[in-house]
């Protein structure tokens, strides 16, 4: 029985595979309010990394910071809870857990949870320059896969456009071919006819909880389809993973 839980404890705190492999975070996406990093590991995780591999919420913040940007937002699209708990942000970021399976392109109630998030958050940030910041557990592929099809779906932008600007300033390239592929199959994808989603904005959620003061409604914005390298750095307003077999978590 001993052996057995110590057993779960190592794999509770087991690093995610590849996980040193990526940057710990990237870089604003001009012209948006996005950006993607790796998940952060709380401190349980730590001895298993060199010190100058750790990267926890606390590290996040502060990376953030030294970019001289803010965080209001943090999407989580990991498939799993054992990696950070949201009470260890601050109260000034919200926190939305969107359960997202691994090497699989997410569905349409996934993408529409995504849009839905984000639309919210800018309706209600139109008058500060708060980030909204993305991951999965390498920040690349789920998170590069979402972000791309808010670009397209949302902003017009063309695919090879959103893919090519989310690679820059990701700082790794998005790997899996089918969620390249799905991305470059062409604009004016929308989710019609979808439920509202009700998305948990409360910290320590994990899941959906009703919240039938949220409405998603459609997000009217200009269609940015030649994207500029120095794009203004804020959407318009509404008025103006790796390899593997297993499901990544």
């Amino acid at each position: 029985m001993r052996r057995f839980s110590a057993a779960m404890g190592k794999a509770k705190t087991a690093v995610p595979d590849r996980w040193t492999d990526y940057l710990p975070l990237g870089k604003r996406i001009p012209g948006t309010r996005f950006i993607a990093f790796k998940v952060p590991l709380k401190k349980k995780f730590e001895w298993r990394l060199a010190p100058n591999e750790r990267f926890s919420p606390s590290d996040l913040l502060d990376q953030v910071r030294e970019q001289k940007e803010e965080l209001g937002l943090i999407i989580d699209l990991t498939y799993t809870t054992r990696y950070y708990e949201p009470e260890e942000l601050p109260d000034t970021v919200q926190y939305c857990k969107i359960l997202t399976v691994g090497h699989e392109v997410p569905d349409n109630d996934t993408i529409f949870r995504f849009k839905s998030a984000v639309k919210k958050f800018l309706t209600e940030n139109e008058h500060n320059d708060k980030l909204i910041g993305v991951h999965c557990t390498h920040g690349l592929n789920r998170t590069g896969y979402l972000v791309c099809r808010y670009l397209i779906d949302v902003e017009g932008m063309d695919p090879n456009t959103a893919i090519e600007l989310f690679n820059r300033h990701r700082g790794h390239c998005i790997e899996r071919k089918n969620y390249i592929e799905d991305l470059r199959r062409g604009l004016g994808r929308r989710n019609h006819g979808m439920p509202v989603p009700r998305c948990s904005w409360v910290k320590g959620q994990s899941g959906p909880i009703p919240n039938p003061g949220f409405e998603a409604a459609e997000y009217n914005s200009q269609h940015l389809r030649q994207f500029p390298r120095e794009a203004p750095r804020h959407f318009p307003s509404k008025r103006g993973g790796g390899g593997g077999n297993k499901p990544h978590r």
